[in-house]
C-alpha cells in the first residue's frame, strides 16, 4: 500500500469481464440454447426476450441492493442523528444484523444474500483449511476463519500451520485465535514503547539509514521534517532544507528549545502533556473520575481554558454503590468547570444529544485501559467473546472522527500484553480511521499516570485500589502498561463503511463447548446461548450489562 498523504498542518502542532451465473458459456449463447425447439422466431421476438432476460438479472441485483439499503436505514429507525453522523453509527447499528445471520442460513437458497466479489472463494478456502485441518465440525473455528481475510488464510495455508487439536488448557478455537491475532501483528509496530522516529520511519518504511540521519536531528529540524515529509521527494532534500530555515522566535510551546536533541525533546511534549490550552479535552471509560480530576488539575495549572468532559459508562446510582467518594469527585471537576457525563457508550456518542454541537471541538481523548466487560467462563481471548473487544477500538475511532479536530489527540492507555483489547486493535482501528500513530510512551513516564486506577465493574465494591497512588492495582504489570497515542489527520477523501470483526451466530454459541458451556448439555446449554446472544444485542444497543 502506498504512504499516507501528508498532513504538514497537523505535524505543525504535534509533539513531534463478469463470469455469467449459468457457466462458462456466455449470456448470449445460453439464452439461445434455451430457445432450441420454439421452431422459427425472428430476430425482433428474440432481442425482446434477450433484453427481458437480461433486465430481470438487473431487476434482481438492483432489489437486492434496494433490500439491504432499507435494512440499513430500518436499524436507524428510532435513533435521531444528524445526516453528517450517520457515518458515525453505521457500524454500530450493522452490528444488529450481523448478529441475526442465522435466519439468513435457514432461508431457501434463491432467497439469501448474493456473495460479494471475494466471498464465494474465501468460503472455499475455509471449508478446504477446515478439511484439511480435520475440524469441519468445530463451528467456533469457522467463525475465526471468517474474520480472517483471504490473504491471511492463504498464508495459513502455505505455511503448513495446523491447529493445536491436543491442547489440556485452552480449547482449539482460542489458540487459533492467538495465533490469527498474532499474524495480524508481525506486520503492525511493536506494542512496547516506540519514540516518534520509530513511528515516522515505520509509517513511511524508511530504512536505519535514515532512522539514524533523523536522530541526529536538533529539535527545530526534527519537527520540520516530521511536518512536511510526504514521501514525494527524497529524505535528504527535506533534512538539509530543515537547516536553512530560522527558528520561530514566539511564545508557541511547540517552539521551545529548538537546538535541543529532537527525539527526547519532542519526546517530552508527549510525556508531560502539552496539549491545546483552547479546545476542550474528553475523558471516556473514567468509572471512579479519579483521571478526569488528575487531567483537570494539570489543565489548570497550566492556565488552560478548555473544558474538561469527564464521562462514565455507568450511570449514577451504579457509581454511588461502587464509589462512596463519587459526589465529591464530581464536585471537584464542577468546581473546576468540568462536565460531567454518565451513561456513556463512547462508540454511540453521534446519537448521544450530550455531545450534540461539538463535532470538530475536541482537542485531546482519554481512554484508559478499555474494556468490553468480562463474560464469566471465558477468558477475553476466547473468540466467542473477543470480537467485543476488536469492535469496541473500531467503533470508537469511527466515533471520533466527527468529533476530534484536525491536529487533536488521541491518547489510548492499555497493557501491550492484553488479551482482550490488544494493543493491535488499538492501533489498527485508529489507522483505519486516519488517526496517525506519533509515539508509544510508557504508562509510568506519563506525567498523569498517578491516578486512582479501578477495575470499572462489580470488583470495585469489595476490591478497591487506593485511589491515591495505584498501589492496590495489580491486575496486570505495571511496566507493561503504554499509552498509544494518535493524532487526527483527516485526508478529505471517502474512506467508505468501518469494517467491523463478526460476532458470533446464535448457531455457533450452540455448537461452543468449552469455557462455560464445557460441562453443559441439552435445554441447559441452548438457554446459555440463547441468554449470552441476548447479551450481545443488549451490549450492541449501547446498555451496560454487568
Amino acid at each position: 500500500s502506498s504512504p499516507p498523504s501528508s498532513t504538514p498542518t497537523v505535524w505543525a502542532r504535534l509533539p513531534f469481464a463478469t463470469r455469467s451465473k449459468m457457466g462458462e458459456l456466455p449470456v448470449e449463447e445460453t439464452a439461445a440454447e434455451g430457445l432450441e425447439g420454439l421452431g422459427d422466431i425472428d430476430e425482433s421476438e428474440l432481442a425482446q426476450l434477450e433484453a427481458q432476460l437480461a433486465g430481470a438479472e438487473g431487476g434482481e441485483a438492483a432489489a437486492e441492493e434496494e433490500e439491504v439499503a432499507q435494512e440499513e436505514e430500518d436499524h436507524l429507525v428510532g435513533v435521531e442523528v444528524e445526516e453528517h453522523l450517520k457515518d458515525a453509527v453505521e457500524g454500530n447499528l450493522r452490528l444488529k444484523r450481523l448478529l441475526s445471520r442465522d435466519e439468513e442460513e435457514d432461508l431457501p437458497p434463491g432467497k439469501r444474500r448474493k456473495l460479494e466479489p471475494g466471498e464465494a472463494e474465501k468460503a472455499a478456502k475455509i471449508k478446504q483449511l477446515l478439511t484439511k485441518w480435520q475440524l469441519a465440525a468445530d463451528a467456533v473455528v469457522k467463525h475465526v476463519c471468517e474474520n480472517c481475510t483471504l490473504e491471511e488464510l492463504e498464508e495459513m495455508d502455505k505455511s503448513g500451520y495446523c491447529p493445536d487439536k491436543f491442547n489440556q488448557w485452552k480449547s482449539t478455537a482460542e489458540i487459533f485465535a492467538r495465533y490469527v491475532a498474532d499474524l495480524k501483528e508481525r506486520k503492525m509496530p511493536a506494542g512496547s514503547a516506540c519514540d516518534a522516529v520509530a513511528a515516522f520511519k515505520f509509517r513511511w518504511k524508511l530504512d536505519f539509514s535514515a532512522d539514524k540521519l533523523l536522530r541526529a536531528l536538533s529539535h527545530k529540524d526534527l519537527r520540520y521534517v516530521l511536518t512536511n515529509y510526504d514521501g514525494s521527494r527524497e529524505l535528504n532534500d527535506i533534512i538539509e532544507e530543515a537547516k536553512l530555515v530560522d527558528a520561530e522566535r514566539d511564545n508557541q510551546t511547540a517552539n521551545a528549545l529548538p537546538d535541543g536533541e529532537g527525539v527526547s525533546t519532542i519526546g517530552r511534549f508527549t510525556r508531560l502533556e502539552l496539549i491545546d490550552p483552547l479546545a476542550d479535552a474528553a475523558v471516556f471509560g473514567d468509572a471512579n473520575l479519579t483521571f478526569a480530576m488528575k487531567l483537570a488539575r494539570h489543565r489548570k495549572a497550566l492556565g488552560h481554558v478548555g473544558r474538561v468532559i469527564a464521562t462514565t459508562f455507568e450511570d449514577h446510582p451504579t457509581l454511588q454503590e461502587r464509589y462512596k467518594e463519587i459526589d465529591e469527585s464530581i464536585k471537584f471537576l464542577e468546581d473546576h468547570f468540568a462536565e460531567v457525563y454518565h451513561g456513556v457508550d463512547c462508540t454511540r456518542i453521534a446519537v448521544d444529544e450530550r455531545f450534540k454541537g461539538m463535532e470538530g471541538s475536541l482537542g485531546s481523548v482519554y481512554y484508559n485501559f478499555p474494556h468490553s466487560g468480562a463474560i464469566q467462563g471465558f477468558f477475553d481471548g476466547h473468540p466467542i467473546v473477543n470480537w467485543r473487544h476488536e469492535n469496541l477500538m473500531r467503533l470508537f475511532f469511527r466515533a471520533l472522527r466527527s468529533f476530534v479536530k484536525p491536529g487533536g489527540f488521541v491518547k489510548v492507555a492499555s497493557n501491550m500484553g492484553a488479551v482482550g483489547v490488544r494493543y493491535s486493535y488499538i492501533v489498527g482501528s485508529a489507522l483505519e480511521n486516519e488517526f496517525l500513530h506519533i509515539e508509544t510512551v510508557p504508562f509510568l513516564q506519563w506525567h498523569l499516570h498517578r491516578y486512582g486506577r479501578s477495575y470499572g465493574d462489580k470488583r470495585d465494591v469489595y476490591k478497591r485500589p487506593d485511589a491515591k497512588n495505584n498501589q492496590s492495582y495489580n491486575a496486570q504489570a505495571a511496566d507493561r502498561d503504554m499509552v498509544y497515542c494518535f493524532c487526527f489527520a483527516p485526508s478529505g477523501e471517502t474512506i467508505g463503511k468501518q469494517q467491523v470483526r463478526l460476532p458470533p451466530t446464535l448457531k455457533t454459541l450452540k455448537s461452543c463447548i468449552d469455557g462455560p458451556f464445557k460441562n453443559l448439555q441439552g435445554m441447559a446449554k441452548e438457554n446459555l446461548a440463547n441468554q449470552l446472544f441476548k447479551r450481545f444485542a443488549t451490549e450492541i444497543s449501547g446498555t451496560h450489562v454487568g
